[in-house]
């Protein structure tokens, strides 16, 4: 397998630009480049590098620094290499005298007004200014310096207007990840523009004149923390010297190795550059090659790694006989065959499909594999299930049945030709921020957005950014929005026919418009209903429809209802009928929830499916992994896990492989899960710490982070990433290695000695991947599937020249309202969602300084609804529903709608899933997260349950002392 070898990781000074040809002359070299380039990027690409400051590839040219001064031949002065383009048969020089003289005097300048602590500033070797003086030669300053009077002068100096001088401005340390000193600012205003242009925030901006000129985050009294400001690390990377430094670099010194990998939060697949000191990881810089990413970051990928080395991390295996004993350390091997040896006497006391594994969306497409495979070769049933199902499986069956394929149709890259974009049941500056910052970018640049929430997310407005439309729906109503959409479309003659009748199913078709042209399917005749005006949704769905390339987003707010597969169906109709299908700037995306959640279904982790989306009953399929595996695969579909729980509450499910899911505190109904899961005779917990489920396990196996890896996500556009091991496992084994070690230890003899020998198995057996190996990912980089014969390099796009399944198909979508109704004792409608700064269950985010801006879950309420209930905003308020009842505080907001509240699900002492309800996606079995009747009313504190399952807790997380 070749070694990864990072492209030309340089900064080029401007963005690449796209148009014809055009060649010139610089220090005697001719170079071609893009009609539009800078001249500093055309020096660039031959290896000619012009000092700069101010300017840099991400951000586009901005002229200040004047460092990058040049001479042209047959022109006056000596102008910005940044902020001039080429021009056929320009002649440049950028070394002459008179240039170099210039540069030397600017930098005198910037010099002349910075401390000169180099030799114990953090920034020292990786510092921009300090670079740049050497380049420009300079050695002397004629001018004086400011003189340093130590900290009691810090608020004494003053300059004429009464202001206190910047350069005596105390640090702003209030982040958690970085610092502000404004003694070190040279005003080159790429924080600011970074800020603006990658992350589309609008947090920073440069106050006061002249000398006194200083970078502001927010108004006169906000300071990094309290400010607008997201904490995505852009205006971090950005700047030049130390005056936004990381606070692991202040502490921990330089860094002086890299490692690429993937970020294993969102689906959005970020690559990062995870930069160490020997085996201590610095810092995590996103990688600008990254495809998915394009060198931006959000939070939780750039600063919140810091739970890999928490406390709380469990290194050793445990086990214990009951649920009521205190755990005791043991060796793998004790642990292993603790396990192995409780697994095989329930399947013989109670038979071979008594037994069962949940897979994880969190862990590698090759880890992911095994584990599905464990149950299948090992255990000989099908009865493996994922945290995917309990969130996106309506987007594989849905899309499945209209285009033929069970994922995305565009790269991220596609968002930049769209004209129109509709959000729905998604909040991307939440759930998928790097994402979303490339939305709003796009928006800025005109193009158009209809968000339907019944929320008021961001993207409805915020920093230069609106939608035209937000149709704030009642919770549940989905399918009678979108299809409504399509009754105006229809209606009015707005669909696109010539592209029906050429990639569609023209009958099929026919019954689908007579459908949606029902007068009950009118805006008028869903308003009631839906809570839309009708007025509002006809334009957004004129807008759509006239609007050009249009693309839809969605995500959890989709899926996670009664008609998840439903609504996906209506959206992919949607696409259809306006043509929006199989170029760049269109198609139906979902935003998917966690960093593996496509990878994972992909897999076969569902019990129906064996990887590649193949039904078990198919003979031909089983036969492939039959011959592969050496074993007969049981050709009935094993249980899903509210099946699995159900059965274990029967007597007839008991023993369970759960690896890095914490199915206790993300699905719903959790008094119903705490009851399957006490039941079961043998519950094993394979993750990083002791999380809820672990409360009820007999065996922990400890888990490795995505650092301690090799591996590989599929993110949401379909991209296969490699994730690489940065350090070695702190427990010892890799996750993948941990499954094998299980499996042997069941008698299965895997040998496996590297993930790439596992993806070579996924290869040999799954078409979509059937091109993909390591040696492949690191030439690429990344590709996307299908990654075949056909598609020798991946697919970025879709059903270009035609659906996977032929025709794509039209499927009438009745709106059938869901069983969850208020009434007088429930009156309101709960809808759940996630935070910016945490991540799903909050097992990782919880242990960083992410905490920071949210510790604690909350229940936002409409001000008419809190008034009518005598409650203020941060009372303790009581929350129940028909399943259980819970405790949090009150946030009073307009963001949510009167009679509708929003919590997230990120602390286990709320557990807002104590909430939820079993009600399900007809299709998958995809829990309705989003739609619970509920009534808030004032409360003193934490509920008696909650209160007695925090004493469960304790005592279940007791570990008994290691024997001297």
């Amino acid at each position: 397998m070749k070694d990864f070898i990072i492209p030309d990781d340089r900064d080029m000074g401007t963005p690449a630009k796209h148009g014809k040809p055009v060649t010139l002359s610089i220090d005697g070299f001719d170079v071609t480049v893009p009609e539009g380039t800078s001249v500093l990027r055309a020096a660039a690409e031959i290896g000619i590098q012009i000092p700069k400051l101010c300017a840099s590839d991400n951000i586009e040219a901005f002229g200040s620094c004047r460092l990058c001064a040049v001479e042209i031949e047959g022109r006056r002065g000596t102008p910005a290499s940044c902020t001039t383009p080429v021009a056929p048969g320009m002649v440049v020089d950028t070394n002459s005298t008179k240039v170099r003289k210039i540069r030397k005097g600017v930098m005198e300048l910037y010099i002349s007004d910075h401390p000169l602590d180099c030799l114990t500033c953090s920034a020292n070797g990786d510092c921009e200014l300090q670079d740049m003086a050497g380049a420009a030669g300079l050695r002397d300053v004629r001018y004086k310096a400011p003189e340093n009077d130590g900290l009691a002068n810090h608020f004494a100096a003053r300059n004429t207007s009464g202001e206190a001088n910047p350069e005596w401005l105390p640090k702003d340390d209030s982040n958690p990840y970085f610092s502000y000193d404004p003694s070190k600012c040279i005003v080159c205003n790429r924080c600011v523009r970074a800020c603006e242009e990658v992350q589309g925030t609008f947090a920073l901006t440069i106050s006061g004149r002249g000398f006194d000129s200083r970078v502001s985050a927010g108004g006169a009294g906000d300071d990094f923390l309290s400010s607008d400001c997201v904490s995505c690390g852009a205006c971090v990377q950005a700047c030049p010297t130390a005056t936004l430094q990381e606070k692991s670099i202040i502490e921990m010194g330089t860094p002086d190795r890299s490692v690429v990998t993937t970020c294993a939060y969102c689906g959005v697949g970020c690559s990062f550059k995870a930069e160490l000191q020997g085996d201590d990881l610095v810092r995590m810089v996103p990688y600008k090659h990254g495809k998915a990413n394009r060198g931006h970051s959000c939070v939780k990928g750039r600063f919140a790694y810091g739970y890999a080395n928490h406390r709380d991390r469990i290194l050793n295996p445990m086990i214990r006989d009951t649920i009521d004993q205190p755990w005791r350390e043991v060796s793998w091997e004790e642990a292993l065959s603790f396990a192995a040896n409780r697994l095989r006497g329930l399947q013989k006391t109670y038979g071979k499909k008594s037994i069962g594994v949940i897979t994880s969306s969190r862990c590698t497409n090759e880890e992911t594999y095994l584990v599905q495979k464990l149950t299948r070769a090992v255990f000989g049933n099908n009865n493996t299930d994922t945290c995917a199902r309990v969130c996106h499986s309506p987007t594989g069956y849905g899309l499945g049945q209209t285009f033929g394929t069970s994922a995305g149709t565009q790269d991220f890259d596609s968002v930049e030709q769209t004209d129109v974009v509709i959000v729905i049941g998604a909040n991307p500056t939440d759930g998928h921020p790097v994402f979303a910052s490339r939305l709003k970018k796009r928006l800025r640049a005109g193009a158009k957005l209809i968000v339907i929430d019944p929320r008021r997310i961001d993207l409805v407005k915020s920093a230069h950014i609106k939608a035209a439309h937000h149709l704030a729906l009642i919770p549940g109503t989905n399918v009678a929005v979108v299809t409504a959409l399509a009754h105006v479309i229809v209606t009015e003659g707005l669909m696109d026919e010539a592209f029906i009748r050429e990639r569609c199913d023209w009958d099929e078709f026919q019954v689908y418009a007579e459908f949606v042209s029902e007068a009950r399917h009118s805006p008028e005749a869903t308003q009631l209903l839906t809570g839309v005006p009708a007025e509002e949704l006809r334009a957004a769905a004129r807008t759509f429809a006239r609007g050009g390339n249009g693309a839809i987003y969605y995500g959890l707010g989709v899926t996670e209802h009664s008609q998840g597969s439903t609504t996906v169906m209506s959206i992919a109709n949607l696409a259809m009928l306006t043509g929006n299908i199989g170029r760049p700037g269109v198609g139906v995306n979902p935003l998917r929830g966690q960093n593996n959640v496509q990878g994972s279904c992909d897999m076969g982790s569902f019990p129906h499916e064996l990887p590649g989306y193949r039904h078990v009953k198919l003979p031909e399929v089983r036969e492939l992994f039959e011959s592969a595996w050496g074993v007969q695969i049981d050709p009935e579909p094993g249980l899903r896990i509210p099946n699995m729980l159900d059965a274990a509450v029967e007597g007839t499910f008991k023993g369970l492989y759960c690896q890095g899911e914490d199915i206790l505190q993300s699905d719903p109904d959790t008094k119903h899960v705490a009851a399957g899961l006490a039941a079961m005779d043998c519950v094993i917990v394979h993750d990083l710490f002791l999380n809820e489920t672990a409360n009820y396990a007999h065996v922990f196996l400890p888990g490795s982070t995505f650092l301690e890896k090799d591996g590989t996500f599929t993110n949401a556009e379909r991209r296969i990433n490699r994730v690489r091991r940065v350090m070695a496992p702190k427990n010892g084994y890799a996750d993948w290695e941990v499954t094998q070690l299980l499996a042997n230890a069941m008698g299965a003899g895997w040998t496996y000695t590297h993930p790439s020998q596992i993806m070579e198995e996924i290869a040999a057996t799954t078409p979509s991947f059937a091109g993909v190996d390591y040696a492949l990912l690191e030439e690429k980089g990344s590709v996307q599937w299908p990654c075949n014969e056909a598609h020798p390099e991946g697919t970025p796009l879709m059903h270009v020249d035609g659906f996977v399944r032929g025709k794509g198909r039209f499927i009438v979508t009745e709106y059938v309202a869901t069983d969850e109704k208020t009434g007088p004792r429930f009156p309101l409608l709960l809808t759940t969602g996630r935070i910016l700064s945490q991540y799903n269950v909050g097992a990782q985010t919880r242990r960083t300084d992410n905490v920071v801006w949210h510790d604690g879950d909350v229940l936002e309420i409409h001000p008419h609804d809190a008034e009518n209930r005598g409650l203020k905003d941060g009372d303790w308020v009581r929350l129940a529903s028909r399943s259980g009842e819970t405790t949090l505080k009150a946030k009073v907001t307009d963001r949510v709608s009167p009679g509708v509240v929003y919590t997230t699900f990120h602390h286990p002492d709320t557990q807002a899933n104590v909430i939820t309800t079993d009600y399900s996606d007809w299709a998958t079995n995809c829990p309705e997260y989003k739609v619970t009747a509920v009534q808030v009313a004032p409360s003193n504190g934490p509920t008696d349950w909650q209160e007695g399952y925090a004493a469960q807790a304790q005592r279940a997380r007791r570990i008994l002392p290691a024997a001297e």
